[in-house]
């Protein structure tokens, strides 16, 4: 039994990748379904998960009839391309965003069969407000009122719990019979940005009816910071020739170069974070830049092909600068997840796993401040209908 005597909660987990959100949920909860696209990504869900649950494949070829029992959340972190702001703004129309939809007839066939998940939570990138004008945000939000649910979203970022700058929109809904309100708040409280606030401002009146503001506290005191997690010798990747860090400094502009500087003044064994992007220069043109940080967060892990693409960590020891590519594990670590892990062998496959994944303390902040106590609040229905 789990929380005030209640049944173990259920869970679907759908673009599951390496079963991140299942971490975020733990031990208390039980997945009766798994599915991703990616056969690498599954293959590593069975590597941590074990077979059972996982179904590789297209959501759009799943029906009903795939999904056992009745569970009380189901988790969608659908692909964010199409809504990036990197992206080609395709939005919710995009193959690859559009994969909501597949989403969403599932839960509606669930609907259809009176067994719809008491919770939906739906993580994307912060693109989800504003792609289209708008229009996706208020997409979404009209689609889960069509299935039946009550919703709110919050901007949580990682780096409240973990050393990476990781901001990402969770939507949180309800079925519309439970009792949601002692968890909600008149207005905007903590987990709000503006974007969020002129998101919601702009939805026509029956869909900010059933918006509800949810009242999330505040996330612990981090007290981890990158170098913590840096590996001394990790077996992945190697460090830059002298000529490569060179040339790497060589990329960066008056006020990175000044970050540095400082680093190498301090005194102390300081490691920064460096990505490789392109700006554009004063005559109108494009130059390849390095934009370091050293305020012990890592920047937000990306996925995108391409080593520009891929963080570069840098270690100042006084006038002892040395650089190299970001390790597997340590992406690992920057989302959450602990040395047990079994990551993929290939670097390529595992960095990708990890930038794509979920911040696991994030999961777990919403699992025990508002997913377990909204299911908490459902409970004496459950006990009525036994």
């Amino acid at each position: 039994m789990g929380r005030a005597g209640r049944a173990q909660p259920t869970f679907y987990e759908f673009f599951a990748g390496g079963g991140m959100a299942r971490a975020g949920l733990g031990a208390g909860w039980r997945c009766l379904f798994a599915n991703d696209f990616d056969a690498r990504k599954a293959a590593s869900y069975r590597a941590n998960w074990g077979d059972a649950e996982m179904r590789c494949g297209d959501i759009h070829a799943l029906s009903p009839a795939d999904l056992p029992d009745h569970a009380d959340l189901a988790w969608a972190s659908f692909p964010c391309q199409d809504l990036s702001l990197a992206g080609g703004g395709a939005g919710l129309a995009g193959a690859r965003s559009g994969a909501f939809w597949g989403f969403h007839a599932l839960i509606d066939g669930l609907r259809g069969e009176h067994r719809p998940p008491r919770l939906l939570v739906l993580e994307n990138v912060g693109g989800a407000l504003t792609s289209k004008g708008g229009r996706d945000f208020e997409a979404l939000c009209a689609a889960l009122a069509r299935l039946g649910y009550v919703f709110g979203a919050l901007m949580l970022d990682a780096e409240r719990f973990l050393p990476q700058s990781r901001p990402r929109v969770f939507f949180v809904a309800a079925r519309e019979e439970l009792p949601s309100a002692p968890l909600a708040t008149p207005g905007p409280g903590l987990w709000t940005t503006e974007s969020l606030r002129s998101a919601q401002a702009m939805l026509p009146a029956p869909l900010a009816a059933r918006w509800r503001w949810w009242r999330l506290p505040e996330a612990p005191a981090r007290r981890v910071v990158l170098r913590d997690l840096i590996q001394d010798s990790p077996n992945d990747v190697a460090w830059h020739t002298p000529e490569e860090t060179a040339y790497l400094l060589s990329l960066m502009a008056p006020p990175h170069r000044a970050k540095l500087e400082a680093a190498k003044a301090s005194g102390r064994r300081e490691v920064g974070a460096l990505y490789r992007r392109t700006r554009r220069t004063p005559d109108g043109g494009k130059a390849q830049r390095a934009e370091v940080r050293f305020d012990g967060v890592a920047g937000c892990l990306r996925t995108a092909s391409g080593g520009s693409s891929r963080q570069t960590i840098v270690v100042v020891e006084g006038e002892r600068i040395r650089t190299r590519l970001l390790s597997a594990r340590e992406a690992a670590r920057l989302m959450g997840l602990p040395d047990s892990y079994v990551l993929p062998t290939r670097y390529n496959d595992a960095y990708h796993l990890a930038g794509d994944g979920l911040a696991v303390p994030v999961v777990a902040h919403l699992r025990e401040h508002l997913l377990e106590p909204l299911l908490d609040l459902a409970a004496p229905l459950d006990v009525a209908a036994e």
